[in-house]
């Protein structure tokens, strides 16, 4: 069931996930389109997140986004009213800069963050909710997890001590698995879709963003408009009742990038070997994370993360149920 809209309000929009977003040309959304999406979500039942270019919006359009309840998602450069603030690369900023805003998530390359890990240390010291989104994930061979289970260990460390503080640091690659006893993952095409600056709905904002085909191989990427409706073709298959990889797994950090899935597998309901093996990396980190909270008090007791012998659920498939 539909939760949310995503409105990229440009072209130029920031990426917040994997994608590297292609389109370079400024295209803001019309104004009637704006509002019309937001009365779809207001039919809907949604909640919308509005996805900002590296400008400044006419005031009508501020005035029709003022119009609903939302969540504003804009690049490092406009944090003024920014509910989650993007940035592109590690950092030595000062993190105030951005405590107003509920979370902050840095977009990296993996050997970036193998690098310059320890940039984050300030952040999670200082914000509430912090979110790592590695770019190149599918590059991540088998040889990369332990210098990626070694830095988040490191980094676990700092939780802990924060934690200890009463200060009770979100961090993407570490605490979502603590506080989750069911997947949570984007489930992109079945909870939310994108609305773009053409009127039309996608997936999720990468199959817009990302794409570099043609109109006509474009046209038949998105999955409805503002004036027909919605028409996702194979609905189920993004339901994680029909991934039976996902289902069977109890990395509930995992995104379950469809995007990712798709061009990594060409299904979106399969993930690449790459994606679980890190998923599974931060899952068994955050076991131990969860052990060591546990040594200073009663935390999470409902909680329970089983310790495991593979990091892909493929090899676990006998055991599926």
């Amino acid at each position: 069931m539909l939760k949310y809209l995503v409105v990229l309000l440009d072209d130029t929009s920031v990426s917040y996930c994997h994608y590297e977003n292609q389109k370079t040309e400024r295209k803001l959304i019309a104004l009637e389109d704006l509002q019309a999406g937001i009365l779809f979500a207001m039919k809907q039942n949604l909640m919308i997140q509005f996805v900002y270019p590296d400008y400044e919006l006419p005031q009508e359009y501020k005035d029709a986004i003022h119009s609903i309840d939302h969540a504003n998602i804009v690049p490092a450069s406009l944090t003024k009213d920014a509910d989650v603030v993007v940035v592109d690369g590690l950092t030595d900023e000062n993190p105030e800069e951005y405590q107003g805003a509920s979370a902050v998530v840095f977009r990296v390359q993996k050997d970036e963050l193998f690098a310059n890990y320890k940039c984050l240390i300030p952040f999670l010291e200082k914000l509430e909710r912090l979110n790592v989104v590695i770019t190149d994930v599918e590059t991540f061979s088998d040889d990369d997890l332990q210098t990626y289970q070694a830095l988040l260990s490191d980094l676990s460390e700092v939780v802990e001590s924060e934690y200890t503080k009463c200060h009770a640091v979100q961090f993407n690659l570490l605490t979502d698995r603590m506080m989750l006893s069911a997947m949570n993952n984007c489930n992109a095409g079945d909870e939310n879709i994108t609305l773009v600056s053409d009127g039309k709905f996608y997936v999720c904002p990468a199959f817009y963003q990302a794409e570099t085909a043609t109109t006509i191989e474009n046209k038949a990427q998105s999955i409805g408009d503002l004036k027909s409706g919605l028409n996702v073709r194979n609905p189920q298959l993004y339901k994680l009742s029909h991934a039976p990889i996902c289902r069977n797994c109890d990395a509930n950090q995992c995104k379950r990038c469809v995007w990712l899935n798709r061009k990594m597998t060409l299904e979106v309901n399969t993930p690449s070997h790459e994606q679980c093996i890190v998923a599974h990396t931060e899952r068994n980190v955050s076991r131990n994370l969860l052990q060591n909270i546990r040594k200073h008090g009663v935390f999470m007791p409902e909680i329970e993360i089983k310790e495991i012998a593979y990091l892909d659920p493929f090899e676990n498939k006998e055991e599926w149920q």
